[in-house]
């Protein structure tokens, strides 16, 4: 998938995409956004810019497969984008990549076509019908099993299932909408029976949330060889959990109040064509793991379906703010710690004849890295909060507090090639109502 778009030597006539951090414009990813007093559309970001597609239609930019995708990008949700699949989202790139060139001759024209980013209000890209949220980072699972199980922390299945959960679609908000803290069921290890109130180890996981292309028909499975082909795209996806309910409510079903009060995401959907310059093998399994199961296990997926994406983790408290102190960072990891690849996991998924739709998103679960310094939840960054994060403000975190502000970035790096990211995925945390 590597093109001219991808070209390090290609430069905007939109100056501030010149070595923006996240949005080149090798990036060009979607979203939906509304300027001040307009309503929702689709947009393109490109800088510190957002280009109106609708706009851009108006004046006749796009012709052909690249029209048709524009339209379907254009309205208040992505979803009928998302099901056009990689032929047409390649044709859009193609002429959204002529257009912002340095040298377009459409440059004059288009300059209508951009709002300030910082003026409009990102909304969620598309209409999530169903959440599906993974485990697939080893080293989260295996950390937080040894706080359970210190002698056998991975379960059986583990090493042989994608292991997931269904989860909230309703409570998905994109980056920027505060999350409120919680109240629940929870028994301390001291206590004889459970009490009911506010979250006292209120968390954040670090994944990458994975968009649906093309979906799939009630009871027809995709095949681990097409799986990457109903990827629409990415984004970034803090799950915000609850500890100490999730402790209580876990068995035997698995997550329920302690996940769907909330989950946050970025709100740009970058494309798998902007991330194939990032793409990498999956790295070997550890000597004595099994091979994944038939079904699971495809060459070329194997070869070039993972991501080489850092990721990174920060906090901003109060105490922080007041002080005029940067965030803390509290992990810097990579999706190649992913022990299933996003196409595993859509095979997975569909395998039993579940159907996916277009704009349903999935997780992929925690993604920690192998050391202290790149665990991808406070719960593991504090050993249960028994060893508390100290702060530059003097402040201490066993687990996160109310008016602290969680900030998830992610970016792609390549020697050869412009680096790109995702764009923010923040929120701060309310009191409980």
């Amino acid at each position: 998938m590597l093109d001219h778009t991808h070209d390090p030597k290609l430069k905007s006539w939109v100056a501030s995409a010149n070595g923006h951090p996240d949005f080149p414009i090798q990036n060009l990813p979607l979203g939906v956004f509304a300027p001040e007093g307009g309503e929702p559309r689709g947009g393109v970001a490109i800088g510190d810019r957002i280009l109106d597609l609708p706009a851009a239609l108006a004046i006749g930019l796009f012709e052909g497969k690249a029209r048709e995708a524009a339209q379907a990008a254009s309205g208040a949700t992505l979803n009928a984008f998302l099901s056009l699949g990689a032929g047409m989202r390649q044709s859009l790139r193609s002429r959204l990549s002529e257009l912002l060139a340095q040298d377009s001759p459409e440059q004059d024209r288009l300059k209508a076509c951009l709002h300030a980013a910082a003026e409009c209000t990102l909304r969620l890209p598309a209409r999530i019908g169903d959440y599906t949220d993974f485990y697939v980072g080893i080293h989260h699972a295996t950390n937080v099993g040894k706080q359970f199980r210190p002698d056998n922390p991975l379960l059986p299945n583990y090493k042989y299932v994608p292991i997931g959960y269904h989860g909230r679609a309703s409570s998905i908000r994109p980056s920027g909408v505060p999350v409120r803290r919680p109240r629940g069921q929870a028994k301390p290890a001291e206590a004889t029976v459970p009490d009911f109130g506010p979250s006292q180890r209120l968390d954040y996981e670090l994944e990458l949330g994975v968009w649906i292309g093309p979906g799939n028909g009630l009871g027809e499975p995709i095949r681990i060889d097409e799986a990457s082909g109903r990827v629409g795209g990415y984004c970034l996806l803090n799950d915000w959990s609850a500890r100490d309910i999730q402790a209580w409510e876990y068995q035997p079903l698995g997550p329920f109040l302690a996940k769907n009060f909330a989950s946050t995401i970025s709100a740009w959907i970058v494309t798998p064509e902007a991330l194939a310059p990032f793409r990498i093998a999956q790295p070997g399994r550890p000597e004595g793991d099994p091979a994944p199961l038939p079904y699971l296990m495809d060459e070329a997926d194997q070869r070039e379906g993972a991501l080489d994406l850092e990721l990174e983790v920060l906090l901003l408290t109060p105490g922080l703010q007041a002080k005029g102190l940067p965030p803390h960072r509290l992990a810097l990891s990579n999706a190649r710690h992913m022990y299933w690849t996003v196409a595993q996991m859509i095979t997975h998924h569909t395998s039993n004849g579940c159907n996916l739709q277009p704009g349903d998103l999935l997780g992929t679960g925690t993604i920690s890295g192998p050391d202290q310094e790149s665990c991808g939840s406070i719960l593991e960054a504090t050993l249960g909060g028994k060893n508390p994060v100290v702060l530059a403000s003097g402040e201490e975190r066993h687990f996160l507090e109310d008016g602290d502000e969680v900030i998830l970035r992610a970016r792609g790096r390549r020697e050869g090639y412009v680096p790109i990211g995702f764009g923010e995925c923040r929120s701060t945390i309310l009191p409980t109502v």
